[in-house]
């Protein structure tokens, strides 16, 4: 069983910048990769940053250059910097891993972002 707890979303106007966290209860060593999703009102869940246990990274088009996922594997932690946010970031920010072929979600935060 793995338990993801993100925490760090909250209201910011267009321009600023959040650093979300997800925490996890185990070594997160033993995840080939961890990902960030999010879900807009209305809209399907999208992938938006994911990085790997040796630390490669792949972002999304609409964030690249703007959001940073890094991880800290002694806190058994992963980050999302979020820099120049837009509007259209706007959504529920959900922390992602696959163990043993099953799937595990933290239970989101929320992101709002001001025009």
């Amino acid at each position: 069983q793995v338990r993801l707890v993100e925490y760090g979303g909250g209201l910011v106007q267009a321009g600023g910048s959040l650093r979300l966290s997800c925490a996890a209860s185990g070594s997160i060593l033993s995840f080939n990769r961890m990902d960030w999703y999010r879900q807009a009102p209305g809209k399907q869940r999208e992938v938006v940053a994911g990085i790997t246990s040796g630390g490669s990274t792949n972002y999304a088009d609409s964030v690249q250059g703007r959001f940073t996922i890094s991880r800290d594997n002694a806190k058994n932690t992963v980050f999302l910097q979020m820099d120049s946010l837009k509007p259209e970031d706007t959504a529920v920010y959900y922390c992602h891993v696959i163990k043993i072929s099953v799937n595990y979600w933290g239970q989101g935060t929320q992101v709002t972002v001001s025009s």
